[in-house]
């Protein structure tokens, strides 16, 4: 059973930064793709950015690029999400999904499974 599990959520001022990880739980991910996503308060799930594991290509929304990285671990099968420049705006529940195939899905429905969240909000 495929289970991610996030953490490094928390209070953070604007300009700060923060470093969320999701831990996965799966036999292999040579052909899968990890997304992270967003949802603040009354608004639609976003899609944030993520990273093809085989080879480490990411992509970004326009409103995280340049101040977001994805990245992998693949000893520790874990992603992160390395959050810098915080602006109030971020402020929402920030949560990981995985799937194959092997490319950035930017749907979050396109993804077979995904974690329960992390809350991370952004003081101005």
């Amino acid at each position: 059973q495929v289970q991610l599990v996030e953490s490094g959520g928390g209070l953070a001022q604007a300009g700060g930064s923060l470093r969320l990880s999701c831990a996965i739980s799966a036999r292999g991910l040579s052909t899968s793709s990890l997304g992270w996503f967003r949802q603040a308060s009354g608004k639609e799930e976003e899609f944030v950015g993520g990273i093809v594991w085989s080879d480490g290509a990411t992509s970004y929304a326009d409103s995280v690029r340049g101040r977001f990285i994805v990245s992998r671990d693949n000893a520790k099968k874990t992603g992160f999400l390395q959050m810098n420049s915080l602006k109030p705006e971020d402020t929402a529940v920030y949560f990981c999904a995985l799937s194959d195939p092997a490319y950035i899905m930017r749907r979050l429905t396109n993804y077979l499974y995904r974690g329960q969240g992390t809350q991370v909000t952004v003081s101005s």
